[in-house]
């Protein structure tokens, strides 16, 4: 009877092994899958997007993700139907927040992130970036007539920022650097942020300078709002995608560069921020005057 149950475990233990060998193998598989691949055996493109980071991407009141980065994301899904000859391929586009984008490029949830995202070295070492996109910097939005206008102004008082941005790992430095007492308030969003500051559960929210531009715009709220002078990072924009898939990229990086040399960047621009500045700032003009790549 030992002799039985013994061969019978070690039968079982063989055809669990075998299983998992199975799975890993067949897991291995995908993940070797390029993006081009994947993306013609599934027939969809899969974008991922912030829903509540306005002018750059956000859902529209129909529902539709919009913006300038979902714009830019729709030239590159064209260019990737002319490069695989498949015009019958769908485009899907696929909610995430600050704190998932990152993981859902990696496991192959989305092609391509596009929003409000700072292409940094550090991010490098999980996924590639195309070309810059956008420059902006950080700063701070409050209520009119708050007397807040610099990080030094926020003495003794709360400010709010989203978990898992660039922001807020350098507004937590620089008031640590510049010994500012004030306590920084974790949101999931930045419309979770503005509604804290309407209700003055917060002094001031932090966020990129051009997503604070667009939440005011959007805003509906009655109240009036007042920017800060200063701005304290610089946020070098791009759209993420899946580390070490060149080939992926070139053809984001071409769609990018033809909008730059076409000039067709100077319409989505003004689409988007026509309404508070009809010339790019300095920054975003060398932006688009390096982005303008030869073929």
């Amino acid at each position: 009877m030992m002799k039985a149950v013994s061969r019978i475990c070690s039968l079982g233990l063989a055809l669990v092994l075998l299983q998992a060998c199975q799975t890993t193998g067949t897991s291995s598989g995908n993940a070797n899958q390029s993006t081009l691949e994947r993306i013609a055996a599934a027939g969809q493109i899969n974008l991922g997007y912030r829903t509540s980071e306005p002018p750059m991407s956000f859902t529209d009141q129909s529902g539709i993700a919009v913006g300038y980065s979902i714009d830019l994301c729709g030239h590159v899904a064209n260019a990737v139907k002319q490069e695989l000859g498949r015009p019958d391929l769908s485009v899907k586009f696929v909610p995430v927040t600050a704190e998932t984008r990152f993981e859902a490029i990696e496991r192959g949830e989305i092609d391509l992130l596009c929003g409000a995202t700072t292409k940094t070295l550090s991010r490098s070492e999980r996924v590639d970036f195309t070309q810059l996109t956008f420059a902006t910097g950080a700063s701070l939005i409050t209520l009119e007539n708050s007397g807040i206008g610099s990080l030094s102004d926020l003495r003794g008082k709360r400010v709010a920022a989203v978990a898992g941005t660039t922001t807020i790992e350098a507004l937590r430095q620089l008031l640590s650097e510049r010994g500012i007492d004030a306590e920084v308030i974790t949101v999931s969003s930045a419309a979770e942020g503005m509604a804290q500051l309407d209700q003055g559960a917060v002094a001031a929210l932090s966020a990129d300078q051009v997503v604070l531009i667009g939440l005011v715009l959007a805003r509906q709220s009655g109240q009036d709002y007042a920017l800060a002078d200063e701005v304290f990072t610089y946020e070098p924009f791009a759209l993420a995608l899946r580390r070490g898939d060149a080939d992926f990229r070139l053809i984001a990086d071409r769609a990018l560069a033809e909008l730059n040399r076409t000039g067709r960047i100077g319409q989505i621009y003004l689409k988007w921020f026509g309404r508070f500045a009809k010339q790019p700032p300095d920054a975003v003009a060398a932006v688009y005057a390096l982005g303008a790549i030869p073929e």
